[in-house]
């Protein structure tokens, strides 16, 4: 992985974080630096971005204060994903990680090349989001 990769990783995590780039901007981002996918760890605070030669970089990523929920919670998952589609009112990534966490999310998955992101629940349950179509 070269520098002008793990820069663009950085600041896409910094622009989630602070709310000046959105999902499709991100996902688009990461595509055109040659990322295959990343994931999001709510449990160690991490974001991993990963290319599609197998290196990748470990971030450290905000961490959740909201203990994460041990019955994983798949319609409250749901609602937070929509929220986030549909850019509500008042809508922030960390109030999203923060919902995610509350409905048993440990953390998610996204791949580009399978247009679909995985949240995992603290025991290995899964709900399955697809990119909506653009």
């Amino acid at each position: 992985m070269n520098d002008p990769q793990k820069a663009i990783a950085r600041a896409c995590l910094e622009g989630a974080q602070s709310d000046t780039m959105n999902f499709p901007e991100i996902v688009g981002t990461l595509i055109e630096a040659g990322f295959e996918g990343y994931a999001i760890d709510y449990r160690r605070a991490t974001a991993t971005y990963y290319l599609t030669d197998g290196k990748s970089i470990v971030l450290e990523a905000h961490a959740v204060s909201t203990a994460i929920a041990p019955k994983f919670d798949v319609s409250l998952i749901q609602a937070a994903i929509r929220e986030a589609q549909q850019q509500v009112p008042g809508y922030t990534y960390r109030g999203f990680c923060e919902k995610a966490a509350s409905a048993g999310c440990a953390g998610y998955i996204v791949s580009f090349s399978g247009r679909r992101a995985l949240y995992i629940g603290r025991t290995a349950e899964i709900h399955v989001e697809h990119f909506p179509n653009q």
